[in-house]
């Protein structure tokens, strides 16, 4: 199985990743993380940090003449802020000497882990608390997960995000976009889905929505505030059999929805129509079980979200996620200085208006890391041939 690990702060002097259990022989190279680096970065109404940080992957093992080698791979991502800003974090994050006097920072931020995480750990400066919770981390987040993501690529797997909603601009239902969708899929399936919501500034496939949902960013802005919203994962090309029922922890929907709500201030997930069904009869939510073309059993709807009993049925698996408006806000909120518990409004720290936008494309890595694994543990192997062996013998005796 593949796992990985995130080392670093959001203002210290770099980012670090470790994945472990990756199988040999798979193409990857610099620019295939470099390319879904860039892409965290898309979004209308983005913050200042956006045009300090560049953020590259230097891969330090793991990997030769591109391709992998079974062997842990490891990655460093720089901070740009630690070097451009004039903020003075190699003093305020230094690793070695003593604190002398860097100021203590003792207002948390409602939202935030600020409070939470500072007595949990029984620290009396929140700075280590704001630096490691930070979104910041997904920037390595992603770099670990694209690394399982072109596992998926080689056997016709595809992972893709569009945007349904930002603050109070968005779509009531997915009928709403599922025709855009559905014919985009039929181009190139996920991936043509994210190509097409890339070219938007706010990753929507309408055009219309996306002029809609600038302007309400703007209003947002101007009343010193945040936007939450809300997008789609869409995974096609998925066989039929990952996950399972037997057992909790291995039902795959289970585990797509602890991949989501991981990331930070994402609050809620949801696999296929899932919110939605719950308000509807039966008779308009299971997914009548037909023959396609080919003779196989196929779904004429997918409101499952190609999941059932917690194993995938063929059809393109559907998250969707929630995120929350984001909780640093131009405008200060009422809190207590945990030094003299006295009220105080907060200070503000750089921030964006609304990060809707990258958060999908973070949904995209986690998604992917969550389904290489069940791909893992059904099909197995320590190479890529050994993998594509096991599947294709799968293949033939289901099509027997």
């Amino acid at each position: 199985m593949i796992r990985y690990l995130t080392a670093g702060e959001s203002h210290g002097e770099a980012l670090i990743g470790v994945v472990e259990g990756m199988p040999a022989k798979v193409p990857l190279t610099a620019e295939d993380i470099n390319e879904h680096l860039a892409r965290r970065w898309l979004g209308y109404g983005r913050g200042g940090r956006s045009k300090i940080e560049n953020d590259k992957v230097h891969i330090y093992s793991g990997i030769r003449f591109s391709e992998t080698l079974g062997s842990p791979i490891s990655f460093r991502i720089d901070n740009g802020a630690y070097k451009k800003d004039r903020a003075g974090w190699p003093e305020k994050m230094a690793v070695d000497g003593d604190r002398g006097d860097v100021e203590r920072v003792t207002m948390p931020r409602p939202g935030h882990a600020d409070l939470a995480g500072m007595q949990k750990y029984e620290f009396d400066d929140i700075r280590p608390v704001i630096d490691r919770s930070s979104a910041r981390e997904t920037a390595m987040r992603v770099a670990c997960c694209s690394v399982a993501r072109q596992l998926l690529n080689a056997f016709g797997i595809h992972v893709g995000s569009h945007v349904t909603r930002i603050g109070e601009v968005g779509y009531d239902h997915p009928e709403e976009y599922l025709e855009r969708r559905e014919r985009l899929m039929k181009e190139g399936g996920a991936q043509a889905v994210y190509r097409a919501a890339d070219e938007s500034e706010t990753r929507m496939l309408d055009p219309e929505m996306t002029e809609r949902s600038i302007e309400h960013i703007e209003e947002a802005k101007a009343a010193k505030d945040s936007l939450g919203g809300a997008y789609e994962v869409i995974v096609t090309g998925v066989p039929v059999g990952l996950g399972s029922y037997v057992h909790w922890d291995r039902r795959l929907d289970g585990q797509l929805v602890q991949a989501i709500c991981s990331i930070q201030a994402q609050k809620a997930a949801e696999v296929g129509d899932g919110f939605r069904n719950a308000a509807r009869p039966g008779s308009k939510v299971h997914d009548p079980i037909v023959l396609d073309d080919d003779d196989d059993f196929a779904r004429r709807t997918n409101h499952a979200g190609g999941i059932e009993g917690g194993t995938t049925n063929g059809m393109p698996v559907i998250v969707r996620g929630y995120m929350k408006p984001i909780p640093t806000l131009i405008k200060p909120l009422d809190s207590v200085d945990t030094a003299t518990r006295e009220p105080k409004p907060t200070r503000y720290e750089r921030s964006d208006i609304t990060s809707v936008p990258a958060a999908s494309t973070v949904a995209e890595a986690t998604v992917a890391y969550t389904i290489a694994n069940a791909l893992l543990e059904k099909f197995g192997g320590d190479s890529l041939p050994e993998i594509r062996r096991h599947i294709e013998t799968h293949r033939a005796k289901t099509t027997d």
